[in-house]
């Protein structure tokens, strides 16, 4: 389709309206100073997604800071006119930065080919340089996630079209003219293109009064306002070390070689040198991956991961197992990876069990386990740009604790791969434990249907748990905590924690945010008192919520007040790494100012059943495990108690 704004097959050339102005490198460099922020965005639009956000990023600012002209003058024919339009546009210096910074990212665009020599647009940028931290754009929402999407799938020609048209606000006569200029072989196809893209139906109009060209403004595409984050640690060190060792095994050689006769010596049972490591080879072979027979989980002692068959449409795909396992080993730049926290992110120490490989939505989804981890890879259907490595620590887990991995997450939608012990899965509102559980489809293969996870805005208006029922009938409650393996949910006394119902997490639900993304392994939810209000104002509840991990450090343990006209419970203490609230020391103490309906205000404390006094500084005690005592609202106490056997017990902090 044809933009009735443009002249197709224009006889007007870049240069036409007179000699070009001539630019030196003051006015230039002023320019590029003064509009660097929207020179970068726009290199960074044009530039090709396969290269990574990350290499994105550093390439947009050096095409930028290369634009300025070599020489002092510049007289340059491809030099466009001035040209209307919002902005900077009328400035000679900057149209000719601009035209710099769009033929660098249209060059970078080339794909490299043996019979032509590299551009330097088309190399990776020798500065600016970061070295041990990724740096990409702060996350915009779904809209700009679909722009983004859309783009991608656009020539580097047609991306610069849309861009001069929606970030410099061009009409088609312009761009058709910077494209031209910048050497663009065919501008009037580009902006037939970038007009399929304006007329998409799957890009959102939602961006207010700017339309789809103002989600181009968004933070998403600003590679001025950034966010690091770590390469891979673990890799880097190995490669410290590494090097350490290959200097010391030069010096050496080098002292060895020297010295009269056959220089090395017999080395026993030591394999000869710059032998392969047979173990990390065959890690590498997926031919020697392990599988499990589909009723192997029937006949064994334990049920977790490693009775789990091999499921997925992608099974005997050996090129894809072949990727999943080498970027295991040796993940690039442009892969994603995460880690639970205690989890290492190393390459497997052998042949890995294969769990599953399948397509799964727009992605080729591969999931291993090596005894410690279950690793998640995944990759676009087209292609390998753009993969993710995810790792999580699985040492130990049971049935219940195996059943179930994430395969998809996307739009806070999940999907579940189930065990084969599964029969059925539903989905449970904690926050309506009245509400019937949602049945969950599942494939064939195991893997549900896509539904919402718990809600991540902060308002916490539901909080979506998944039930599973096993062959033993047995219904078991789990909840994503942004994971692989979601967190097992528990209820009673930390000495013998049972299945939780949901009415027991209707109140303490949204208090899981808290833990999120700490590689928790159980959450145990016990109401370890109940006291009668003063004044008549009802019962209160105190809860102890602990989330065990993994690791075994960084446990969590939260104190919550609960009222039975609340909708949820008020956290009265907390803290990280204690035995309190679990099997080891199953006591707790927790204390909060309240204010009845008549406006007093009272300290209120709590102990579990077998503190049998209450002491609060200042004097006041209570004999039993609860206290009431009228006070001020400013006021501070803190509160003790002691145990039949005379053992003291604190307050949680």
């Amino acid at each position: 389709m044809q933009s009735p704004a443009k002249s197709p097959k224009s006889s007007k050339s870049p240069g036409a309206g007179g000699p070009a102005p001539v630019v030196d490198v003051e006015q230039a460099e002023a320019a590029l100073v003064e509009h660097y922020p929207r020179l970068v965005r726009l290199a960074y639009l044009v530039l090709p997604p396969h290269l990574g956000r990350n290499r994105r990023v550093l390439t947009a600012h050096a095409l930028t800071q290369r634009a300025l002209p070599r020489g002092r003058r510049t007289g340059d024919p491809a030099v466009v006119p001035a040209q209307r339009g919002p902005g900077p546009h009328g400035d000679p210096a900057y149209t000719y930065v601009r035209l710099q910074v769009i033929r660098g990212a249209l060059e970078a665009g080339v794909p490299l080919r043996w019979t032509a020599w590299p551009k330097r647009a088309q190399l990776p940028p020798l500065l600016p340089q970061v070295r041990g931290l990724r740096l990409f754009p702060r996350s915009g929402g779904s809209d700009e996630l679909a722009l983004d999407q859309a783009l991608s799938r656009l020539s580097c020609e047609a991306r610069a079209a849309y861009a001069l048209r929606g970030l410099e606000g061009l009409d088609d006569d312009a761009v058709y003219a910077v494209l031209a200029a910048a050497g663009c072989d065919d501008p009037e196809d580009a902006l037939d293109e970038a007009d399929e893209l304006d007329e998409a139906d799957d890009i959102t109009e939602g961006a207010e009064s700017g339309g789809r060209h103002a989600l181009l403004a968004s933070p998403e595409f600003d590679p001025c306002s950034l966010q690091a984050r770590p390469t891979d640690l673990m890799r880097r060190r190995q490669h410290m070390k590494a090097a350490g060792v290959a200097a010391a095994a030069a010096l050496v050689c080098g002292a060895l070689l020297g010295l009269p006769g056959d220089g090395w010596g017999p080395d026993g049972a030591a394999a000869p040198p710059y032998a392969k490591n047979p173990a990390a080879q065959a890690a590498l072979d997926p031919g020697k991956l392990s599988v499990a027979t589909a009723g192997a989980w029937k006949r064994s002692s334990r049920t977790d991961f490693s009775v789990w068959p091999a499921r997925g449409n992608l099974v005997g795909d050996r090129e894809l197992l072949r990727r999943a396992l080498a970027v295991w080993a040796r993940p690039g730049e442009s892969v994603q990876v995460s880690a639970t926290p205690g989890t290492p992110a190393g390459a497997p120490p052998g042949p890995a069990r294969l769990l599953y490989a399948g397509d799964v939505d727009s992605a080729r989804v591969v999931l291993l386990y090596d005894g410690l981890r279950v690793v998640r890879y995944a990759e676009p259907r087209e292609g390998t740009s753009g993969a993710a490595l995810d790792f999580a620590r699985v040492d130990g887990a049971d049935g219940t604790e195996a059943g179930a991995v994430v395969v998809d997450r996307a739009d806070g939608n999940i999907r579940y791969l189930t065990a084969p012990w599964i029969k059925s899965a539903s989905v449970q509102n904690l926050l309506k434990p009245a509400a019937a559980a949602v049945p969950l489809h599942r494939s064939a293969d195991g893997v549900t249907d896509p539904f919402a996870g718990p809600m991540q805005d902060g308002r916490c208006a539901s909080w979506n748990a998944l039930r599973l029922r096993d062959h033993s009938g047995a219904a078991r409650l789990s909840t994503d905590l942004g994971e692989l393996v979601p967190a097992h949910l528990t209820a009673g006394r930390p000495e013998a924690p049972r299945e939780a119902t949901p009415a027991e997490w209707s109140k303490s639900a949204c208090s899981l945010a808290s833990v999120r993304s700490h590689g928790v392994r159980t959450v145990n939810s016990w109401t370890y008192a109940r006291q009668a209000l003063p004044e008549a104002n009802g019962v209160a509840d105190w809860v102890c919520t602990r989330a065990d991990t993994w690791q075994g450090e960084g446990t969590r343990v939260l104190a919550q007040f609960q009222t039975a006209d609340g909708p949820v419970g008020a956290v009265a203490a907390k803290a990280e790494d204690t035995p309190a609230c679990g099997g080891r020391d199953p006591h707790v103490l927790a204390g909060v100012l309240w204010k009845s309906r008549a406006g007093s205000w009272y300290l209120l404390g709590a102990g579990s059943k077998d503190v049998t006094s209450i002491t609060a500084s200042g004097g006041t005690r209570a004999a039993g495990n609860t206290l009431a005592a009228p006070t001020q609202r400013t006021a501070k106490a803190r509160l003790s108690g002691e145990l039949a056997n005379g053992k003291k017990v604190q307050t949680l902090r």
